[in-house]
């Protein structure tokens, strides 16, 4: 399990008092009472909620810090194991760029984007790196976000010290890759926080919708379920005519039920019923109603990738069950769950605020299971090699595009999903 306590303390110089201190109890005991309130499973999967945070009121009377204090806080939530229970610290004024990306590949974990110019490109990080260790701790898929959270919203770190191994090396080479701090007049809010993967320096570029016509296929790359449902039509319109469609997900994070819901509707010619709620009161269930002849008809493949989450998730499983298309790509991220943010403030003349992401409930899709852990296993798994990467060739688009009866090469295929640094 990773700890955040037992990580380098090499955040910017903070200080903790005595008030401080306080301020780190008080906000425990609110995370506490909307947990116990608002957790879609009143038995807390068996956990002694009043054991669990007595434990954690006790390690912050012993921290120094306030990344140490809010790691706390955090560690408590962590530990039910639930992809859509956390806490959302204090916005700061203060924001960290590490200057590259990295993702889960099947079990393993590999450099894909390096910023031009940063630290790590100067000490010669690369795409298609495999990432042995982060300041000690070897990531695996299941455990990945953890290090994200934890380094980008808890404890920001001046400098990450990386174990990695390029292809075709036997030597793995220790990297000191150094961060940036920026400094913001302002507050940035919860939303910068867990901006696709916790990359706080995300440019809005990576945010649009991307298409891609190949004779008779089009591509359309779909970065979140964030639009407003009603935008759907006329993305869904963007489709050929008696054509075929693939729809990328691969690092869709999800987003919002009724944009997925209105998806559904414009790609299904039967109303569905998408899964069911377990929670503590009756939900509605999840439900397309077809848009009928306006609905899109064609062949249909969905790309899948360990960044796919949620919304991604559900609507890629749907296509399964429903034997509506193939699912091509890596396997999910098994993080499902269907959640609402507490947002709170504590304070007077200075103003705290913080939140609380609540899980409320499980979703249980109409072959009876929970993707929860789980994750969408493709119809054909495809990883790109740590060569794709380091060449920036994209064979699972390519494969897509093929089995459609189209052809186009792996490199060309990967420009449809090229990061923008901000």
């Amino acid at each position: 399990m990773f700890c955040f306590l037992v990580a380098p303390q090499n955040s910017p110089a903070q200080s903790f008092d005595r008030l401080e201190r306080d301020r780190m109890k008080d906000i425990l005991k609110i995370v506490k009472t909307e947990v116990k309130k608002n957790y879609y499973d009143p038995e807390f999967h068996g956990i002694d909620l009043e054991a669990r945070f007595k434990k954690a009121e006790d390690r912050l009377a012993q921290v120094t810090s306030t990344p140490q204090a809010l790691g706390v806080i955090a560690q408590v939530l962590v530990d039910f194991d639930d992809s859509h229970l956390f806490f959302v610290p204090p916005p700061t004024t203060v924001a960290v760029e590490y200057g590259w990306k990295m993702q889960a590949i099947g079990d393993k974990v590999f450099v894909t984007e390096v910023k031009p110019g940063s630290d790590a490109d100067k000490k010669g990080l690369k795409r298609g790196d495999q990432v042995l260790s982060v300041n000690g701790f070897p990531p695996s898929k299941r455990e990945l976000w953890k290090i994200l959270y934890t380094y980008n919203a808890i404890s920001k770190k001046e400098s990450l010290k990386l174990n990695v191994a390029s292809p075709g090396e036997t030597t793995p080479r220790e990297l000191d890759v150094r961060s940036e701090f920026k400094r913001s007049p302002t507050s940035i809010n919860f939303d910068t926080y867990f901006k696709f993967n916790f990359d706080n320096y995300y440019n809005e570029e990576n945010d649009k919708h991307r298409f891609l016509t190949t004779g008779n296929i089009t591509v359309w790359k779909m970065p979140s379920f964030g639009d407003d449902p009603a935008a759907v039509d006329a993305l869904v319109g963007k489709a050929k005519v008696g054509g075929s469609m693939i729809l990328d997900l691969r690092g869709n994070p999800g987003g919002i039920i009724r944009t997925m819901e209105r998806l559904a509707s414009n790609i299904f010619e039967k109303d569905l019923t998408i899964a069911e709620l377990k929670s503590r009161k009756a939900k509605d269930p999840m439900a397309a109603k077809t848009r009928g002849k306006e609905a899109f008809g064609g062949k249909l493949v969905v790309l899948v990738d360990s960044n796919s989450a949620s919304c991604s998730e559900i609507f890629a499983r749907l296509v399964q069950l429903e034997k509506r298309g193939i699912v091509l790509g890596d396997v999910s991220a098994g993080a499902v769950m269907q959640s609402r943010r507490f947002a709170q403030e504590m304070g007077n003349d200075s103003i705290i605020p913080f939140a609380i992401s609540i899980s409320d409930a499980d979703v249980i899709m109409s072959d009876g299971k929970s993707l929860e852990h789980v994750g969408v296993i493709p119809d054909e798994l495809i990883l790109p090699t740590p060569e794709d990467m380091a060449a920036r060739r994209d064979p699972v688009l390519a494969r897509a595009v093929e089995l459609l009866g189209g052809k186009v090469s792996p490199a060309d295929a990967a420009l449809l999903s090229k990061y923008y640094w901000k």
